[in-house]
């Protein structure tokens, strides 16, 4: 699973690496939890567009929103067959940036955080799956973060990870026209392509958020 990540790279190099017209307006995040408001990159009329939209599909038929608190996550293996995620991952996929994400490991007992992130370059781009649900008010996007197996990096923390999208495959998971299949970029990233940390326990609380929550802890 994916419960909390960090986007802190510069606003111009997300742009570059998401092929973006302008650089997006945010602010550096070390503590992204579930029903934050995340940056996703999806089609646009001219071009990849950046939008703000909530951690945490809703489903078009949810009867109310408070169903995303429980799909911040979707399963590689079920996405194209669970009724909560199958539309959106044929119809409304997107890429989410990440500088990093977190993962917890039991250590006696306690869950010792680590901290995931590029080996090579800044921003990882994350499976997303996007949805608009109208209720009595104005539409409520939000999104999902696509999960898999663990690569062999990952799996002596946690059996999950975020499906990571290779740069030369952004074009291919954003275009949701009728018959282009995905399915083999439902994939662990290559071990290779993350490094791993051990950081300290207050990225624990969600309320916490500075850039020392992704300094290395000695064990």
């Amino acid at each position: 699973m994916c419960g909390r990540f960090a986007l802190h790279a510069h606003p111009q190099v997300i742009a570059l690496q998401f092929a973006l017209a302008a650089a997006p307006e945010i602010a550096p995040r070390y503590n992204i939890a579930p029903t934050a408001d995340i940056l996703v990159v999806r089609p646009g009329a001219s071009g990849p567009m950046a939008a703000r939209v909530r951690w945490g599909l809703v489903p078009r038929w949810a009867k109310d929103p408070s169903i995303g608190a429980k799909l911040n996550n979707a399963r590689a293996e079920t996405v194209a067959e669970k009724p909560s995620f199958r539309d959106a991952f044929r119809k409304r996929r997107c890429l989410i940036p990440a500088s990093g994400f977190y993962e917890w490991r039991r250590e006696g007992n306690l869950k010792q955080p680590y901290y995931v992130h590029p080996a090579l370059g800044e921003v990882f781009a994350f499976a997303g799956l996007w949805e608009s649900w109208r209720g009595d008010g104005a539409p409520l996007e939000t999104c999902a973060i696509v999960t898999t197996d663990a690569n062999a990096v990952m799996a002596p923390i946690h059996d999950r990870m975020p499906v990571i999208v290779a740069r030369q495959d952004y074009a291919r998971w954003l275009d949701c026209a009728p018959g282009n299949d995905v399915s083999d970029l439902l994939r662990p990233a290559d071990a290779e392509s993350i490094t791993v940390r051990r950081v300290g326990r207050a990225v624990n609380h969600a309320r916490n958020e500075s850039a020392a929550l992704i300094v290395e802890e000695p064990a």
